[in-house]
């Protein structure tokens, strides 16, 4: 890594001249082999992956840990934070940079130059690094039993980080996975390699003994980006860091390109892409073998890749062979862990086609043919349709599309390679075709083109077989799909209801779309929790294959809706939490369906007053939200950022937000969604008292349903949740006005909308908006405030009452002060606490009482300056302080009176 690449120098001017003062008797060996055992100097930039903390619950007490990816993961810099975490909780840290030159006699005295080195015992391994020149032990064995019992002697809290072992040569590896399976109780070893098998430890993983982290686990996740993004002082928002870790794809080393050309000043997502993807050419691609660049070149048409598919493409390549090299020795490839499927990574693949792009036209042809062919032969139709295309074979590509299309919607939700086919092929060969209509229809009715769905349905019921019972079920889902998304409830019940028992449907995916209809239409009848447990009673064939997950997602989404409905955020956000996980590793960050359970999500963390989590999880998603997700999940998006955007101050923010949600609504002929936004307007000039501007907001707002109900009629499932957000709008109105029991009408009126259909997050607001309005009036109102807050607390909602009006935040919060019972006196403290006073001096300065801690702990001088990365001179230094502030003669008089003094934690018991 080019950080490893940059410090040599300073680290042989530094540590060469220690050689020997080592030992008197460390040899030559020791001496070459200095080098390769000092820990490499962290980045500036290193960001704590705090999901991968060595006490975190992955990776506690874990003997052995296999960390295996491709270059430019963050290996070398997950050690480094690894060695500061072991070193901080008092352990000895050994560190070895393994080379092709370590033979199992020379693995053997590195690591005893390392442990002498990482624990600071000089005498360790003394015979080990005079040892013989291995032919008297040629596989190593016997001196690596030698080092282990040494190290078990030594009763050393020890862990060995072992770096790039994929260079150790056969033998090598075979000593090191002997040292593996031979740990002694004292010992935790690291092993980081690039993933060719360089350690055959397969059995320990199975057994439970050793963890393996994986590329995918390695890349960064949003979050962390973010934080890096921040470090780096790149100025980015939310949205174009989101940007920015998608083209990368969590890649660390493509993020580092990436901020790189950020730094000199290039707009990366206002055209500066081609930069970055030139940044990758420059580190990459123009210093491999050209043999092995156009090699990739040919290949890159490819996504995924396969090594049979790719001797079908190249056969005179060796492309097996070469192909399994190019990734386990260059950064291009995104392997499949479970698999011997490729994908290359996003930036190399668009650098790639560029190039791709400018081989002669025949050479093009030839290879998309070759592809199509094998991959039709190989059940890949929809792939293979897509290369059948560019080779210029329509015919075939439209009988391939028609055999794939269908089932790639259906039961792994690729909308959007429906949609691209729908606009790539001509309307008339849509038209003949019943399989790419019913494909087409499906697409269109889940997105906010659903008029275009009820065409489609037309043409396909006057179809030969329109009459038919199992495919007319088939377009009544259809069409009532496309009418939740158009936001018209009544019409979705009509198209369902006739339905609803016995549906004439045999094919499991359409079974389980009919029992998610089925739960959304109980909902919204008000009663979540009836919607869920017809969810559960679902019949669920072939549950645990494939070709249902994707509709058993939407299963979950219609879960979390109910959660969300009832005001359960923690439940809401535990189910939505995997199933989020799931759709951006199955379909992308950016589809649809992801983007909806992010939604959701966000929502559901900005209730529990999360804000950062809840920006991160939106970020660069609005956009495909407000085109076409579900009309209540366009509002609540709008509604988190924008309230979101009003707790940070940014009130200019939170009204463009609120005025682009009515501009969606407007666009997408959503009347409901311009009432959200204006009800939600009025809610934050009330804020303010800004009685004017309220008044005109209702007025608006009495005319967008005015408007509504005269040129498209609406039916009651429509109106009541229209008129729940009208009343909220009125009462919020009254309070500008401090207009009291104009308001308690109002949020009386509103909550007996909310508990008619169980809508418990709006039902606790409207408590909490009743109960102050009534002790403004001068009336009781303890029993709804006990109330409201006992509910706010048990469904987890801590942003309720602040988001309603903060004037009832602030009240609630001291109302709860107020009445909540006396805490409990302490107990007395201990006579000899009562009667000693505190040493003269006892404020201890921060650097001192991380000594007294690690004091505390039992470790010596060199361990606590190990620790804080000090010299021992240092460490002498405080300990003398700490000993005349305490009055103490001996370390441990010190503990004992700091302790005392309650510096300390007392010792349990």
């Amino acid at each position: 890594m080019p950080f490893r690449d940059s410090f040599g120098k300073v680290r042989a001017g530094r540590y060469h001249a220690l050689a020997p003062t080592l030992s008197p008797n460390v040899s030559t060996a020791a001496d070459e082999l200095l080098l390769k055992v000092m820990p490499p100097r962290a980045p500036r930039h290193l960001v704590v992956r705090q999901r991968w903390r060595v006490d975190g619950e992955a990776l506690r007490d874990t003997p052995i840990l296999l960390v295996e990816a491709p270059p430019g993961f963050g290996k070398t810099a997950l050690l480094a934070q690894w060695r500061r975490e072991h070193l901080s909780h008092g352990r000895a840290v050994a560190w070895l940079s393994a080379q092709s030159r370590d033979e199992p006699a020379r693995l053997v005295q590195a690591l005893a130059l390392a442990v002498r080195i990482g624990a600071g015992r000089p005498t360790f391994g003394h015979t080990l690094l005079e040892g013989a020149d291995g032919r008297h032990d040629p596989d190593g064995l016997a001196a690596m039993t030698v080092w282990l019992a040494e190290v078990a002697q030594t009763a050393l809290d020890l862990v060995l980080l072992i770096d790039e072992a994929d260079r150790l040569p056969p033998a090598g590896r075979h000593a090191l996975a002997y040292l593996l399976r031979n740990l002694p109780a004292n010992l935790r070893c690291i092993v980081a390699a690039r993933p060719d098998g360089a350690v055959e430890i397969d059995d320990l993983i199975h057994y439970g003994l050793c963890v393996r982290l994986g590329a995918s686990a390695l890349r960064l996740r949003l979050e962390e980006t973010i934080e890096l993004v921040r470090l780096h002082g790149g100025g980015l928002g939310a949205d174009a860091t989101a940007w920015l870790h998608e083209q990368v794809e969590g890649w660390p080393l493509g993020l580092q390109l990436a901020l790189s050309v950020q730094a000199t000043g290039a707009d990366l997502r206002g055209g500066g892409a081609p930069l970055l993807r030139e940044a990758l050419v420059g580190q990459l691609l123009d210093k491999l073998d050209p043999a092995d660049t156009e090699f990739l070149i040919r290949v890159a048409l490819l996504d995924p890749l396969h090594p049979a598919l790719c001797r079908a493409l190249l056969p005179d390549a060796g492309a097996e062979e070469r192909l399994a090299r190019l990734a386990r020795d260059t950064p291009v490839f995104l392997l499949d862990e479970q698999g011997d499927w490729l994908r290359m990574h996003r930036l190399a693949r668009e650098a790639l086609r560029e190039r791709f792009a400018a081989l002669p036209v025949a050479v093009q042809t030839t290879l998309h043919t070759r592809a199509a062919t094998w991959l039709a032969a190989h059940g890949q139709p929809e792939a293979a349709a897509r290369h059948a295309y560019a080779c210029g074979d329509p015919a075939l590509a439209c009988e391939l599309a028609e055999r794939s299309l269908y089932e790639s919607f259906m039961a792994f939700g690729r909308q959007g390679t429906v949609l691209e086919w729908l606009a790539r092929l001509p309307a008339e060969e849509v038209e003949r075709r019943p399989r790419l209509l019913l494909a087409a229809a499906w697409s269109l009715a889940l997105s906010e083109r659903h008029d275009e769905a009820g065409r489609l349905v037309e043409r396909l019921l006057g179809l030969p077989g329109g009459e038919d019972a199992a495919l007319r079920c088939e377009c009544a889902l259809i069409l009532g799909g496309a009418a939740v998304f158009a936001d018209e409830p009544d019409r979705f019940a009509a198209l369902h209801d006739p339905w609803a028992e016995h549906p004439p449907l045999h094919d499991p995916l359409l079974l389980q779309v009919h029992a998610n209809r089925t739960a959304f239409r109980t909902l919204l009848d008000g009663d979540p929790a009836l919607a869920r447990l017809r969810q559960q009673q679902a019949p669920r064939q072939g549950h645990d294959g494939p070709a249902l997950g994707y509709v058993n997602r939407w299963g979950e989404l219609v879960t979390a809706l109910t959660y969300l409905w009832e005001g359960q955020v923690l439940l809401a956000e535990q189910l939505l939490r995997p199933t989020l996980a799931h759709a951006e590793g199955q379909l992308g960050r950016r589809s649809l369906f992801a983007c909806m359970l992010a939604a959701l999500l966000a929502s559901a963390c900005w209730e529990r007053d999360r804000a950062d989590e809840a920006t991160a999880l939106l970020a660069n998603r609005l956009d495909v939200i407000e085109h076409s997700a579900l009309p209540e999940i366009v509002l609540l998006a709008y509604r988190t950022l924008a309230r979101v955007a009003l707790a940070n101050g940014a009130e200019h923010r939170a009204l463009e937000l609120l005025q682009a949600l009515h501009a969606v609504g407007v666009a997408r002929r959503l009347p409901r969604l311009c009432v959200a936004s204006l009800s939600e307007q009025v809610r934050l000039h009330a804020r303010q008292g800004r009685t004017e501007t309220c008044t005109t907001l209702c007025q608006r707002l009495d005319s967008v349903c005015t408007e509504a109900q005269r040129t498209h009629p609406h039916g009651p499932l429509w109106w009541r949740s229209t008129s729940l957000l009208r009343e909220l709008a009125v009462g919020q109105a009254a309070l500008a006005r401090q207009d009291w029991r104009g308001a308690l009408a109002a949020f009386t009126a509103a909550d007996a909308v909310a508990c008619a259909v169980r809508l418990g997050r709006q039902h606790i607001e409207l408590l909490g908006l009743r109960a102050w309005v009534l002790a403004r009036c001068g009336e009781p109102a303890d029993a709804l405030l006990h109330e409201a807050i006992g509910l706010a607390d048990a469904h987890g909602l801590r942003r309720v009452f602040a988001d309603a009006h903060p004037a009832l935040g602030d009240w609630v919060q001291a109302q709860a002060q107020t009445t909540a019972p006396a805490a409990a006196p302490p107990p007395a403290a201990p006579a000899l606490l009562r009667t000693m006073a505190p040493a003269n001096g006892t404020a201890l300065t921060p650097k001192e009482r991380e000594v007294l801690t690690l004091l505390a702990r039992h470790l010596s001088n060199k361990e606590i300056g190990r620790a804080l990365q000090v010299g021992e001179e240092t460490v002498k230094w405080h300990l003398k302080n700490l000993f005349a502030k305490l009055d103490a003669g001996t370390r441990q008089q010190v503990v004992q009176r700091a302790r005392l003094l309650g510096l300390l934690e007392p010792l349990p018991g």
